[in-house]
């Protein structure tokens, strides 16, 4: 057992989508609104160490980023660590600050994610964006990152005669869900004949069923659970935190219709909460194709495998239903700026636990669980929160 829980005292981000602001901007935007919402204010100094969740997309130079933002949040000499682990940099930098409060090694950390995506050239945007998993054999063959995703979509609805309509369906509505999100990339309502008709990119995948090219900055503060009611009455418990992993190429793995990492990963949350599955009251999935929602659904044991369309087909999953999932838009119409998207679901975790996600808020939200996945499924975090 721990010898501390963590808890989430602030929580801040910038506006996902194609932003002016560089790097260094969206840094200290997303830091400053963090500190911005603690209740009682927290000193700078009080944080004794930071990890950034980026992966460092188009190669921009930003010098040593991890020195940016000690500077962007005033941590004055305090020790900041770059973690990179694909899309899942932030879970896992998000799961490196909760493992420095519970230690007891540190009282106050600082969590960040940041990406900056859109300008990078168009020529090398594909190809960021077209490679994936495996260079010795996949990438040789074309295999694309929604290639890795339309293969598992074929397999699922082989297997499980998932309907096409169900996939549509995830993206109809994490579209109005974002149309809630004054911080969404895409406000913007979208029909299910608009999803199915919308241009292939990867069988049985449409332009409408990918996340964009996106930048944005998510920023949260822990602090030991012990310590926080010293700044604020409703702080955001984290209690449980897992991980895993699994082959990097998609050819290796047992299954094409479930991710492993993700399994792991919850098994390992769970395993360390006081609650279970039946108990959750929304979730925060990693949604970068719509296939992918499905399969964390079903993954997370939230359902039985290949029930996650029936379950979405009956907006079971919209805000409303009986566990909404994704109510911030999810990474399809809120945005995925790569390093920043696993901090980005634990603030919305943050503004719904403490009844102020305003529009979009789910009603008696209480607990909660968060999902990163990086790339095409090789690593994932999963996270769980509860309301204090």
């Amino acid at each position: 057992m721990p010898s501390e829980q963590a808890a989430i005292v602030g929580a801040g981000q910038t506006r996902f989508g194609a932003l002016r602001e560089g790097p260094r901007a969206m840094l200290r935007e997303a830091v400053d609104a963090a500190f911005a919402s603690v209740d009682r204010g927290i000193d700078h100094r009080e944080v004794e160490e930071a990890y950034l969740g980026t992966l460092g997309f188009n190669g921009w130079q930003i010098g040593n980023v991890s020195a940016v933002l000690a500077e962007e949040a005033r941590l004055e000499g305090a020790p900041v660590t770059r973690v990179e682990n694909a899309c899942a940099s932030a879970g896992f930098a998000l799961r490196t600050g909760i493992q420095a409060i519970e230690s007891g090694q540190r009282s106050a950390v600082l969590v960040v994610g940041l990406e900056k995506m859109t300008d990078a050239p168009s020529r090398r945007r594909r190809y960021w964006l077209g490679v994936s998993g495996d260079t010795e054999w996949e990438r040789l063959a074309g295999l694309t990152f929604a290639g890795v995703y339309g293969l598992l979509a074929s397999r699922h609805m082989h297997e499980f005669g998932t309907p096409r309509e169900a996939l549509a369906e995830v993206a109809v509505k994490n579209h109005a869900h974002a149309l809630l999100n004054p911080k969404a990339q895409f406000r913007k309502a979208i029909t299910r004949e608009e999803v199915l008709s919308s241009p292939r990119v990867a069988d049985p995948l449409g332009l409408l069923d990918c996340c964009p090219v996106t930048d944005g900055a998510a920023a949260l503060l822990l602090t030991s659970a012990s310590r926080a009611r010293r700044y604020t009455d409703s702080p955001v418990l984290i209690v449980g935190s897992g991980a895993g992993s699994d082959s990097l190429a998609v050819q290796d793995r047992a299954s094409l219709t479930s991710l492993a990492a993700t399994r792991r990963a919850a098994e390992e949350a769970f395993r360390r909460s006081p609650w279970d599955r039946t108990q959750l009251s929304f979730a925060e999935l990693h949604d970068c194709f719509t296939i992918a929602e499905l399969l964390a659904i079903e993954d997370l044991g939230l359902a039985p495998p290949g029930g996650a369309a029936a379950m979405t087909l009956a907006h079971e999953t919209a805000l409303g239903g009986r566990l909404p999932v994704n109510p911030d838009g999810g990474l399809k119409a809120k945005g995925h700026p790569i390093g920043a998207t696993g901090a980005s679901q634990a603030a919305e975790v943050f503004l719904q636990l403490r009844g102020q996600a305003e529009k979009r808020q789910v009603p008696a939200a209480a607990r909660a669980l968060t999902q990163n996945v990086g790339g095409s499924g090789a690593s994932a975090t999963v996270t769980l929160f509860e309301a204090s």
